[in-house]
């Protein structure tokens, strides 16, 4: 059995781990109120919170129907109606913070993903170009085929976005 890190490149660990620190700092650099609806929504979620208010609702409905010898004291459930209806108004808040961050953060993710994509890009270009001068240089056949010089040349990004954007 291997243990954690064997098998990847020595470049690879050092990503993952690097990766690893900053998910640790932006979590510790997060603000209260997004511990807070984090925590809120991570409770909400869960099977204990259904079992929770299966339970919390179930026993206010038993004690409320007249089927116990005690006096109901929300006989027409109002005011059930009206903690479950305030309760899915908070929920539904704390969900959409959460969500808002978690979308921050996935639009960060895109963002570099985009740079060290267009970086890759790049540098795959320059290669193609000095592989091809390298192969006309040695008189290679394959040098002069036109599909060459148009993968040496840059992409513009915002031309690639605008042809995008403009066939949408």
């Amino acid at each position: 059995m291997t243990g954690p890190g064997e098998g990847l490149a020595p470049v690879m660990q050092r990503n993952i781990e690097a990766l690893v620190e900053r998910r640790r700092q932006a979590d510790r650099a997060r603000s209260l109120q997004d511990r807070l609806a984090d925590r809120i929504t991570g409770f909400a979620g869960s099977m204990r919170s259904v079992v929770l208010h299966g339970a919390v609702f179930g026993a206010w409905a038993v004690l409320n129907s007249g089927l116990t010898p005690l006096d109901p004291f929300d006989p027409s459930f109002v005011i059930l109606a009206t903690v479950a209806s305030v309760e899915a108004i908070f929920l539904s808040t704390f969900v959409l913070i959460s969500q808002n961050r978690m979308q921050a953060q996935a639009d960060a993710r895109a963002d570099l993903d985009l740079q060290i994509s267009l970086l890759a890009e790049h540098e795959i270009t320059r290669l193609v170009s000095l592989v091809t001068a390298m192969a006309d240089k040695m008189d290679i056949e394959q040098a002069r085929e036109p599909e060459l010089a148009e993968l040496a040349r840059d992409v513009a990004p915002e031309r690639v976005l605008d042809e995008i954007e403009g066939t949408g």
